[in-house]
């Protein structure tokens, strides 16, 4: 079954995100890696972090999901998103995430050949970035 982000053309999708008008329930996991890689493409890999880090800031404040942000994740996840995207063949969302279904299926798993411990659950990781322990970016 097709995600409901999938509704929305990637302007619509960034228009929406960073206006908090996406609807919360359409931002699902595939719909984080939709996100980073919009602004990969549209605006490199530095800028996307700050905007990517700073509209799921304000994204998860509007829904009064204080504990849902992770700065750990956020940072590790635009540089693996990165990393797909630079041996990538596809030219579209929807044929990258098929061509690397690993980051949609089985994201943790990729994080874990980076870092040792659960970046997830950390206190620490949510507030600051934590560099990887294991690979570095």
């Amino acid at each position: 079954m097709m995600e409901k982000h999938w509704k929305l053309s990637e302007e619509e999708f960034e228009e929406k995100f960073s206006s908090c008008t996406f609807r919360p329930l359409w931002f699902t996991h595939e719909a984080h890696l939709r996100l980073a890689w919009i602004y990969i493409n549209k605006y490199g890999r530095e800028t996307a972090f700050e905007k990517y880090s700073n509209q799921l800031q304000a994204f998860a404040n509007k829904y009064n999901a204080d504990g849902k942000y992770n700065a750990t994740v956020t940072f590790a996840s635009i540089q693996i998103m990165n990393h797909f995207m630079n041996e990538s063949e596809s030219y579209d969302f929807q044929d990258f995430i098929n061509e690397f279904p690993q980051l949609k299926v089985n994201f943790k798993q990729v994080l874990q050949t980076h870092y040792s411990k659960d970046i997830f659950t950390l206190k620490e990781a949510k507030q600051h970035i934590l560099q990887p322990d294991l690979v570095p970016f």
